[in-house]
């Protein structure tokens, strides 16, 4: 097998999704991504599943395109372009025959990857166990073992906190005041100063707590519950950091790219 011509199926469509996405392209795999119809990415400038509302997403020069069927995934791939999907239990799987599978759906559980699922199956952080759920986990919590890849047990358990931003933890994280449907007043890219308005709920104010750059925001129009993620400041003020995937996305990728070629270059 030309490890060229591999096709991986990646579940979800969110940010470190697309990194891994990115990465993939970039070394010139088949790419598909599953999705639900409604995304809810945060990071939605460098997310793929924003491609499930507009039809097409390009993140760092690379393109997701959105397919209804298998015939379509071959011409977007003879396209050079990767395809996206909305098929949240990844059903193509059975038609497409992947190489590789990827649950990048960050959900900290397993929502129905199975280890029979391509000869190659790779989890992203908690919910999956090497050597009996997936093939390999790829840690994803942030600190010495970020990108890690585990061929057995289970990644670090989830910390429930943001990474240090700027000395920034929780307070860059921007949450629904309320149950309803979310209402931005600002973009991704603006910059914001602490209090300042940035979405309602119901009418219930969403506001930054810190300034900086917003570089994350849900789509108008989004279906919320409170306390869900909804927004992410930056305090660093550089708005590059809004359109680029993040030091994060770049080593899990590079975890999962590993993992990949350790299994078939040899």
């Amino acid at each position: 097998m030309t490890i060229k011509n591999l096709k991986v199926l990646i579940r979800g469509g969110g940010e470190l999704s697309s990194a891994v996405a990115c990465r993939l392209a970039e070394c010139h795999f088949n790419v598909i991504m599953t999705e639900v119809a409604q995304p809810q990415a945060v990071r939605r400038k460098i997310s793929f599943c924003e491609a499930v509302y507009d039809g097409v997403q390009t993140v760092e020069g690379h393109t997701a395109r959105l397919v209804s069927s298998v015939g379509q995934v071959h011409d977007v791939w003879n396209a050079g372009e990767m395809a996206i999907i909305v098929d949240p239990e990844a059903s193509i799987r059975a038609m497409l025959k992947p190489d590789v599978e990827i649950d990048a759906i960050i959900a900290k559980k397993n929502l129905g990857t199975c280890i029979t699922d391509a000869e190659m199956v790779i989890g992203l952080g908690i919910g999956f166990e090497a050597g009996k759920d997936v093939h390999v986990v790829i840690e994803t919590n942030r600190g010495h073992n970020l990108g890690r890849i585990i061929r057995q047990g289970i990644a670090d358990s989830d910390t429930g906190n943001p990474g240090d931003i700027g000395g920034y933890t929780t307070e860059r994280v921007m949450r629904a005041p309320c149950d309803g449907i979310f209402k931005a007043t600002k973009s991704v890219g603006d910059m914001v100063r602490a209090c300042e308005v940035v979405a309602y709920v119901e009418r219930q104010p969403m506001q930054a707590a810190i300034h900086g750059v917003i570089r994350g925001l849900l789509r108008d129009g989004t279906p919320v519950t409170k306390g869900l993620k909804s927004g992410d400041v930056d305090p660093r003020g550089d708005k590059i950091y809004c359109y680029t995937i993040s030091d994060k996305g770049r080593t899990i990728s590079g975890g999962v790219l590993e993992a990949i070629l350790s299994h078939f270059n040899h």
